[in-house]
């Protein structure tokens, strides 16, 4: 890499540094990936799509949940329960940072 390819001193440094450790697991970044297009979106949509278990996509969705990125909303569809996903408020900003981190460590 020539000297001109670096950061100078002063700017925000390597990109990498805005990117959110909450993203950083594949399913994680998978699910927010999905659901980032939607309003909301069914727990067995997502599973099938990502192609993970029901205990991992929980497991998963429950820590985007604790850091404020997700929202988990449980209700029933006639006599059967169902769980929704959409992103926070806060979760759309982390996700955006976070693509615009990559874009810029691609170098787009």
């Amino acid at each position: 890499m020539s000297a001109s390819n670096r950061t100078p001193a002063g700017e925000d440094g390597h990109p990498r540094l805005k990117l959110s450790d909450q993203l950083a697991h594949p399913v994680r970044f998978s699910l927010v990936a999905a659901i980032a297009g939607t309003d909301e979106s069914e727990f067995a949509v997502v599973r099938d799509h990502l192609q993970v278990s029901d205990s991992v996509l929980s497991r998963q969705a429950s820590q985007l949940e604790e850091a404020g990125i997700v929202r988990i909303r449980k209700g029933f569809v006639g006599k059967r329960p169902r769980t929704w996903f959409s992103l926070t408020a806060d979760g759309r900003g982390v996700w955006e940072r976070h693509l615009a981190a990559l874009r810029d460590i691609a170098g787009s």
